[in-house]
């Protein structure tokens, strides 16, 4: 799978804004063939950061940049960000979470 991190700082007028601003892009993304996920994070270090985390089945990222609302997406973010975005985009083993097992929780 392709895993991917990227971290948004947005600009103090849009931090509250961002996720709804962000909203449409990320159901069209979660209703692509081949996602896995695509899930929002906000930092606990910095107000105006947001960390994205998501994930494609092999070769499903190459549609996901190519399409529409990809396009529209990042058109519609770009205004609302103080900074080019930090990016983490790798390929890894697996198509989903594992659990870790230095810190296992019997139940």
């Amino acid at each position: 799978m392709i895993l991917i991190v990227v971290k948004f700082r947005t600009r103090p007028e849009a931090v509250n804004g961002f996720l709804d601003a962000v909203a449409d892009f990320t159901a069209a993304t979660r209703a692509e063939p081949g996602n896995l996920w695509f899930e929002w994070s906000r930092s606990v270090e910095r107000d105006d950061e947001f960390v994205l985390v998501e994930a494609f089945k092999d070769g499903a990222a190459e549609a996901h940049v190519n399409s529409d609302h990809f396009r529209a997406g990042l058109a519609s973010m770009k205004p609302l960000l103080k900074e080019t975005p930090l990016i983490v985009s790798r390929v890894v083993d697996g198509e989903g979470w594992d659990r870790m097992g230095e810190l296992t929780i019997d139940e």
